[in-house]
């Protein structure tokens, strides 16, 4: 069995880290920095708009358990793909929606894939996600891993990550550990 990686901007990594911590075939989440022109920002840097890169979380997963097609479905669903450098109340660049593709075949999958979700019309607004190849991957600090898991009574948990892994529990049920 080889693992393969993945690295999508949803928002913020503290969303998109909840959501596939809970899927079956994932090995390990982290979450942290990517798409910038800086090596090893520090987080202050990054939400200042100062570094250039996006919050991100980079996924390690099983391909004989989960696809990087059906984490792709996921990531498209559980986040607002039609909103530039935003989600919700969450503004900047380093927000925006994007896919870190770690392959030609991963370019290619999202590239169709968004492609067909825009033209589908299941959102009114076109998709705004941002596909490129992945360059670098920084982890965020300690404080930023697993928060969804080690902070579920804060505000921002209960107000905006938990509807996003509500959803995922409602249209992914399958998918879950």
């Amino acid at each position: 069995m080889e693992f393969e990686t993945a690295t999508f901007g949803a928002g913020c990594f503290w969303c998109i880290d909840a959501v596939l911590r809970k899927l079956k075939g994932v090995e390990k989440v982290e979450s942290g920095f990517s798409g910038g022109h800086i090596k090893n920002p520090p987080y202050r840097e990054v939400v200042q708009g100062r570094t250039g890169h996006a919050e991100v979380a980079q996924v390690t997963f099983n391909p004989d358990i989960i696809s990087y097609q059906e984490l792709l479905e996921i990531f498209f669903q559980v986040h607002d793909p039609t909103t530039l450098n935003r989600q919700g109340a969450d503004v900047g660049t380093h927000y925006r929606s994007m896919i870190l593709t770690h392959s030609p075949k991963q370019e290619d999958t999202a590239v169709k894939m968004k492609s067909e979700i825009d033209s589908s019309g299941i959102f009114e607004d076109p998709i705004v996600t941002e596909i490129k190849k992945f360059e670098a991957f920084y982890p965020a600090e300690e404080v930023h891993q697993d928060f969804y898991n080690r902070n579920e009574g804060m505000p921002y948990c209960t107000f905006v990550i938990k509807p996003k892994v509500d959803k995922l529990k409602r249209l992914f049920a399958d998918k879950l550990n």
